[in-house]
């Protein structure tokens, strides 16, 4: 966890206003956009290749665009990192109910899980 609290230290101080990066400052959320994407597609790159030393590096390039659009966003009072953090381990542990809830028992094969998870992101979605 300390090396994703320097990440999230990394991005905040890219953006200060007096010591910061001026490409880094003049950044916003909808301009970070294209270089996640860019970074996605590197991603899948990796993926296809099976280059698994760029895979480690490629994902790291998309969680800091994730923690640059976090940064951003708390500076503007939009949300936090710590607000995605919370939201994406509810979603999961809501979702994975035979993983962290009632369906422990019913679920052996990927195509069951599969089955209850798109049932319980239904249930969310409503």
């Amino acid at each position: 966890m300390q090396a994703f609290q320097k990440l999230i230290d990394i991005a905040k101080k890219l953006r200060d206003k007096k010591h910061g990066c001026p490409w880094d400052q003049k950044q916003t959320i909808k301009s970070m956009l294209p270089h996640l994407q860019s970074e996605i597609k590197e991603v899948a790159a990796a993926v296809k290749k099976q280059d698994w030393k760029n895979l480690e590096e490629e994902l790291g390039d998309v969680l800091l665009n994730v923690a640059m659009i976090s940064q951003i966003a708390a500076e503007e009072k939009k949300f936090t990192m710590a607000g995605v953090l919370r939201c994406v381990n509810r979603k999961v542990k809501e979702r994975h109910t035979w993983v962290f809830g009632k369906d422990r028992s019913k679920v052996k094969t990927a195509e069951q899980a599969l089955a209850i998870w798109t049932a319980n992101k239904r249930k969310e979605k409503r």
